[in-house]
């Protein structure tokens, strides 16, 4: 599960729990009840879903499990806001969050105010490096995982609205730095035997884990992230139209779905491509990171640019002795090609807390590093994200590999 944390840890995690629960509310700020209950895919929630099974995971995880418990709030949550623990018991149908109009968004922040008070009664005694500290953490590291998804499910949901109407003006990926090196910049490293994983100094999740060695043949890492330039000439090229650039899973994908270009991604009335963005339809940033492309389209630039995609061990390799190589973290979630499965030695959490990441190791890829709407905090080398090749909603890009 996740390491404790380390001394002074429950005045910390006062301010830690106080300042991320925050955070979730003022991503919903200025937004109608209306765009709080949309769901425009079955992957991506409803903002309202989020705000209240964050906080159904401290009440069900961390306040139920105190000697003298408080009252349950609602029993009808434990079923409308469990997301995928089966050991909980029954669930609502992911597909239909969106149908969830009742209970209203009110009536969901004052569930989240409700066990915030508990919490915060609960913290004020909560001791360092204890079993309840590290299960308050997880929490905390949930709901920022919960923060980012709110911003990549709002941005497809706003997608959908012909009005193409804007979150904010200074959305974190309008405003995010580009990076202008040349396309084929390459970092070499030795490789070796290489540690790769977290360690116990800090928190992690159970699937970073346990450390571990590996060996690695010398290779190249791309100085920088694909940008939207060089994904254009991509296309231009003839991209899409080549099924000897993609892989036979890939092929079909495009094929099914006619895709000639990333999500969110349009011609505009000069014909030049525009990108819907969480501050509204854009001109495209050519010098910005390539995004929302799906670990088909990664792949198939990769090939098309005579290069490959990293395996995770080289990328956290390289994260650990480089890690001022521009776009590692920030920019976009960089595809790997290395299928998610348990390192050696790896064993989930015991308990339904267990069901947190290792039962979803079948039939996703890893991405690694973190995107621009990652909470602050929320990365380090050792984080392994995944989802399954199609996705192309999260903020999603790649940097490139090549053997030395």
């Amino acid at each position: 599960m996740n390491r404790p944390a380390g001394q002074g840890a429950a005045n910390h995690l006062q301010l830690d729990y106080a300042r991320i629960r925050a955070h979730s509310l003022e991503l919903v700020r200025g937004l109608s009840a209306e765009d709080c209950q949309l769901q425009s895919m079955p992957d991506a929630s409803p903002l309202k879903w989020h705000l209240a099974h964050t906080t159904w995971f401290f009440e069900t995880f961390v306040l139920a499990s105190l000697p003298d418990p408080p009252g349950v709030i609602d029993p009808s949550y434990k079923v409308l806001f469990n997301s995928y623990y089966v050991g909980i018991g029954e669930r609502h149908l992911r597909a239909e969050r969106g149908l969830l109009s009742r209970p209203t968004l009110d009536e969901v922040l004052y569930y989240r105010r409700q066990v915030d008070q508990h919490m915060h009664r609960t913290l004020a005694d909560c001791q360092p490096s204890t079993s309840l500290a590290a299960l308050v953490t997880l929490g905390l590291q949930h709901e920022q995982q919960h923060q980012e998804l709110m911003l990549t499910d709002l941005k497809h949901h706003f997608f959908c609205n012909p009005l193409r109407p804007a979150w904010c003006a200074d959305a974190p990926e309008h405003t995010s730095a580009a990076d202008a090196s040349q396309p084929g910049a390459y970092r070499k490293f030795q490789g070796g035997l290489c540690m790769i994983g977290a360690s116990d100094q800090h928190f992690s999740y159970d699937n970073e884990g346990p450390c571990h060695k590996v060996w690695l043949d010398p290779f190249l890492l791309g100085e920088r992230n694909v940008s939207n330039r060089d994904f254009v000439d991509f296309i231009e090229d003839g991209g899409y139209q080549r099924p000897e650039l993609w892989l036979s899973d890939g092929w079909d994908w495009v094929c099914q779905h006619q895709s000639q270009a990333p999500l969110y991604w349009q011609r505009g009335p000069d014909h030049g491509w525009q990108a819907f963005t969480l501050a509204g339809l854009q001109a495209l940033r050519l010098d910005a990171p390539v995004s929302h492309v799906s670990l088909y389209e990664a792949d198939a630039y990769a090939r098309w640019a005579g290069a490959r995609l990293p395996t995770e061990a080289e990328w956290e390799h390289a994260a650990r002795t480089e890690p001022a190589l521009p776009g590692l973290f920030g920019e976009v979630w960089q595809w790997t090609n290395s299928a998610y499965l348990p390192y050696p030695g790896y064993q989930p959490a015991a308990g339904a807390v267990g069901e947190y990441n290792g039962k979803f190791m079948i039939n996703q890829m890893v991405l690694r590093g973190s995107s621009c709407a990652t909470p602050a905090g929320h990365s380090r080398p050792s984080y392994r994200n995944f989802f399954p090749p199609a996705a192309q909603w999260q903020f999603s890009g790649l940097r490139l590999a090549r053997d030395a």
